[in-house]
């Protein structure tokens, strides 16, 4: 968080179970804005940078995942 003060009181939610959840919300949409990037690139025929972006979502799928495999562990899904 970035108050340094909120520990869950106010959110109802522990301060490393908030970050990992915003963790995962941003590498998701960053997957998604990657998307948009891609395309734009790829109408400009710039296979480079397209593949850059690519590979940029595919790190943002992968924290996702790794995200959501340690939510689920630890909110009680399995």
């Amino acid at each position: 968080m970035t108050s340094g003060t909120e520990t869950g009181g106010v959110t109802g939610t522990q301060d490393k179970d908030y970050n990992l959840i915003w963790y995962v919300e941003s590498c998701l949409n960053n997957a998604l804005r990657l998307e948009t990037y891609i395309q734009d690139a790829e109408r400009q025929k710039d296979t480079e940078v397209a593949e850059l972006f690519r590979k940029a979502q595919a790190d943002s799928r992968k924290g996702a995942e790794l995200g959501k495999g340690l939510l689920r562990a630890r909110l009680g899904g399995g």
